[in-house]
């Protein structure tokens, strides 16, 4: 058969059963076994066992189950409140005042959280009522967080970093400086639009959020923000350094995490068991997901599709600019449909294959992709961000993705800008060979 057709054929069996609301594992999988079927491949439970041994015991792969679980133990915690007393003084000088706190929250916390969604619902449940009570605007209440939240997929430890990292088959802990910078410019460029709509806005300040605060309070109140600072630098630091590996950091997070629920007084057997069960849940998922997407790259493999698809953009004499353009938009439309780690299983056995006949660097691809799925995330229909936000104001859909517009094109400029200096993204990366 002929490989155009059998890829129109196997494009339509997933969208089928995608919109049937079968699971992404099982459609990865279930595309794969139609894949192979079409080319007359009778070794499909072979080829199934095989890749699916593969996909589960990369030593790599064992970080994700523990950054996920160090995340569900400071879902448990007091952890937002105590960033929220703890930065509120600090910024009450900037124009925006709290909404910056919201901005900050966010990105502190996807530092250990590794999730979006667990970083929009953490901080949202905390900051939203507060800002709301001292009288400061819904629209940017929800739109700074609703941006902010999608920090959790790129500041390190990203489990969509180890998705990727495993899939492409690069360097986690480069991955995960890699996205230091970048992390740090979209904190930056929200906290810029945030200051200029207020100024434009004349709210140098709210009228209800008057609190002023003394030299010997600003300090006091930076006592709270210390146990997460000690848990980043002991995490990040020990796979700066090369002390540890991602996964031996994953590891220190965890008892770091206990440790610190237990100082904060937050430890509970009750919450230990439900964290233990959220874990368990997510990272079977997870795993399930990464033994579809291996199946199906190897079955991509045998058909042919992904060396045909590099061959024909190849032939197209894209430059690497135009091409990086085109999978933007390809990105931003997937992910409107589906979330961030199943655009990156679905897609990587066929685009690597162009980035690599490009001569781009796939550390750099790396959070490109990462980014622009944190665009997908606050893009409706299917951002789950949005939906997250959704559940914790009650407001409607379209009304959040109003309030989040902004920040989209807030990423869209980050984008622009480590596409124009690539060093943004490779520096940290770089020193960390040398």
């Amino acid at each position: 058969m002929d490989i155009t057709l059998t890829g129109i054929i196997l494009v339509i069996c997933m969208l089928l059963m995608l919109t049937s609301g079968i699971w992404v594992a099982l459609t990865l999988t279930g595309v794969a076994i139609v894949g192979l079927q079409l080319i007359g491949n009778e070794s499909i439970g072979l080829l199934l066992g095989t890749s699916s041994w593969g996909a589960v015991t990369g030593w790599s792969l064992t970080a994700l189950p523990l950054f996920i679980w160090m995340g569900e133990i400071l879902f448990r915690t007091s952890l937002s409140k105590d960033l929220f007393e703890g930065l509120s003084p600090l910024l009450s000088k900037f124009p925006g005042k709290l909404l910056h706190v919201n901005i900050l929250s966010c990105g502190i916390f996807a530092a250990v959280s590794g999730s979006s969604a667990a970083t929009a619902a953490t901080i949202g449940r905390m900051t939203l009522p507060e800002l709301s009570r001292r009288g400061y605007d819904d629209t940017m209440s929800i739109g700074t967080l609703a941006g902010s939240g999608t920090l959790g997929l790129l500041i390190p430890p990203s489990i969509i970093l180890i998705v990727y990292g495993v899939s492409a088959e690069v360097s986690i802990a480069r991955l995960f400086l890699a996205g230091v910078l970048p992390g740090a410019l979209l904190i930056g460029l929200f906290m810029a639009f945030t200051t200029v709509w207020t100024l434009m806005q004349k709210r140098a300040g709210n009228s209800a959020d008057e609190a002023q605060y003394t030299l010997k309070e600003k300090l006091f109140a930076l006592r709270r923000l210390i146990p997460i600072a000690l848990l980043i630098s002991c995490v990040l630091g020990s796979i700066y350094q090369g002390i540890a590996t991602p996964t031996e950091a994953a590891a220190f997070g965890v008892a770091g995490s206990l440790l610190l629920s237990v100082v904060m007084g937050s430890f509970t057997l009750t919450g230990f068991i439900d964290s233990v069960a959220g874990a368990v849940k997510n990272s079977c998922m997870l795993g399930l997901i990464l033994v579809g997407a291996h199946f199906l790259t190897l079955a991509m493999g045998f058909i042919g599709i992904p060396n045909a698809l590099a061959e024909w953009i190849a032939s197209l004499g894209l430059s690497p600019i135009q091409l990086i353009l085109c999978l933007t938009l390809f990105f931003v439309v997937m992910g409107c449909f589906l979330d961030g780690i199943s655009v990156i299983v679905l897609t990587t056995s066929v685009v690597l294959p162009m980035v690599t006949q490009a001569n781009i660097d796939l550390i750099w691809f790396g959070i490109f992709l990462v980014l622009v799925v944190e665009m997908s995330q606050i893009t409706p229909p299917v951002g789950f961000n949005l939906f997250v936000i959704q559940a914790l104001t009650g407001k409607n859909i379209l009304y959040v993705a109003k309030a989040a517009l902004p920040f989209f094109f807030m990423i869209a400029l980050a984008i622009v800008l480590i596409t124009a200096y690539p060093s943004i993204v490779l520096y940290l990366p770089t020193l960390m060979t040398s």
